[in-house]
């Protein structure tokens, strides 16, 4: 049995940019080369939300407030057997000053081209879900080798949760 990992993933937001990390600091980083949103493990006892503003804070200095949990993603067998349960933010209120990050550098990229850059074969999935879908969803990305080999996504429209 797969031992699980739970995160966060927060897409933060600014007058058509998101704040983008391009992972090319840290040694050994799964993610070396790619761009990726904010966020990372949960502490022990932290809440979704309280994990996603901590992340952001510790990679960027920006205090998120009110983040807004869009979608839960599923990774099985991800990293090293482990299977990953990320929550899925965007956050579009923010204070603070950018600073550096020590797992990458940070910039501000415009919406219309994030999907060109070199991202995760899954990321531009539930990046257009973001876009556009407002509703929640649950979606498994399965990858072998860093390849995506299938996903799946199950929306959820409001009627379905006042159930």
């Amino acid at each position: 049995m797969n031992k699980t990992q739970l995160s966060t993933l927060c897409y933060v937001r600014d007058q058509g940019n998101t704040l983008m990390l391009h992972r090319i600091k840290k040694n050994k980083d799964i993610h070396e080369g790619k761009w990726n949103g904010l966020g990372g493990k949960f502490f022990s006892g932290e809440t979704p939300e309280e994990c996603v503003v901590r992340e952001v804070k510790e990679e960027s200095g920006l205090l998120i407030k009110n983040p807004v949990l869009r979608g839960v993603l599923t990774f099985p067998s991800f990293i090293l057997g482990e299977d990953w349960v990320v929550f899925l933010f965007e956050a579009f209120e923010f204070s603070g000053d950018l600073q550096s990050c020590d797992e990458g550098e940070l910039h501000w990229i415009e919406d219309d081209k994030i999907l060109s850059l070199p991202l995760w074969e899954g990321d531009p999935y539930f990046l257009q879900w973001l876009k556009e879908e407002q509703r929640f969803f649950s979606a498994k990305f399965v990858y072998k080798d860093k390849k995506l080999l299938s996903h799946h996504v199950t929306f959820y429209e409001s009627e379905q949760l006042k159930k």
